[in-house]
């Protein structure tokens, strides 16, 4: 007879198991990041010697910004001060000039009676508040310094306000290079039994341009959808042009007529469902690469033909 322990395990294992991958290996600690050492050790520094500032972090999608700052939250607080201590919004709530005068100012204004330090406000995805609310929470931000500290996380350092930008410590967080996002994903394929070829794994580093969370999502799609990832299936299931696409189209380019090529093209596009502004990166990649042509004439010829390919492709 199961005890009723065993019963409430069950519930919490197929809970983890039916995760998507890129939450299931979230890091939870600072030390299981993987990238930009050179900044967690700065906020390590910072939180060890209790002199936190306000954080404002920024780069693109999947480089680890919300990652450290939970991280960072998780070693600043016990699981049961975590919801009285940390206050997290996203760009999906509504972050207009009354969610800042009112949940934000509320949270920050209050003081906790048996906690001392301070309280902590996320706000991810700031780059989409509106210029008055960032004009607020300037204001905010100022005034309740003693007892809250406010990390910003965005994609775009433009979308930030300069005023909002001088009163935080900033810190880019740029795309992974492959040395660190290999080791990881091998983790990944190990721990979900993955059949995994050395092509593969390059097709992902090289489609994921340096976002890990989007290399985790192609390699768990890929995997559900074709139970072997490849090249050729990576490329197939994110529904990239394959290389031998590519080369195909650069032959019609160099070999055939302008109106031989174009409508060999199109054909393929269609069959394919393949993206116009994915064909010409390819084109453009594969030549400047090396794989096929090296005299200057042939790469004016096929510059000259994509760039026709393309104003025709967007007029139709």
């Amino acid at each position: 007879m199961e005890t009723s322990a065993h019963k409430q395990q069950q519930p919490e294992a197929a809970k983890i198991r039916n995760l998507p991958w890129v939450e299931k290996y979230r890091p939870q600690t600072l030390d299981d990041l993987i990238s930009h050492q050179d900044i967690l050790s700065t906020i390590q520094k910072f939180i060890s010697e209790d002199r936190l500032p306000h954080l404002l972090l920024y780069g693109p999608p999947g480089t680890g910004k919300t990652s450290t700052i939970l991280a960072c939250a998780k070693q600043l607080y016990k699981d049961k001060e975590f919801g009285s201590m940390v206050l997290e919004l996203n760009a999906s709530d509504d972050r207009g000039i009354d969610i800042v005068r009112g949940p934000i100012l509320s949270f920050a204004s209050t003081r906790t009676i048996f906690k001392k330090g301070f309280k902590l406000v996320i706000l991810d995805e700031a780059d989409a508040m509106t210029q008055d609310a960032q004009n607020a929470l300037r204001r905010v931000i100022e005034k309740f310094t003693e007892n809250t500290r406010f990390c910003l996380i965005c994609n775009y350092l433009s979308k930030i306000i300069p005023a909002l930008q001088s009163r935080c410590t900033r810190f880019r967080f740029g795309p992974l290079t492959p040395e660190l996002m290999v080791p990881r994903l091998e983790h990944v394929v190990e721990e979900e039994k993955v059949d995994i070829s050395e092509d593969g794994m390059k097709a992902l580093i090289t489609l994921s341009s340096g976002d890990m969370r989007r290399a985790l999502n192609i390699l768990q799609s890929t995997n559900m959808a074709f139970g072997k990832v490849t090249e050729e299936t990576v490329y197939t299931c994110t529904g990239h042009p394959l290389k031998s696409d590519i080369a195909n189209i650069l032959d019609w380019m160099l070999n055939q007529d302008f109106t031989t090529a174009y409508r060999n093209i199109m054909e393929l596009k269609t069959l394919k469902g393949l993206a116009l502004h994915d064909i010409l990166t390819e084109i453009h990649l594969f030549v400047h690469r090396g794989n096929s042509c090296s005299s200057p004439v042939q790469k004016l010829c096929i510059k000259q033909h994509s760039l026709r390919l393309g104003v025709i492709g967007e007029g139709t």
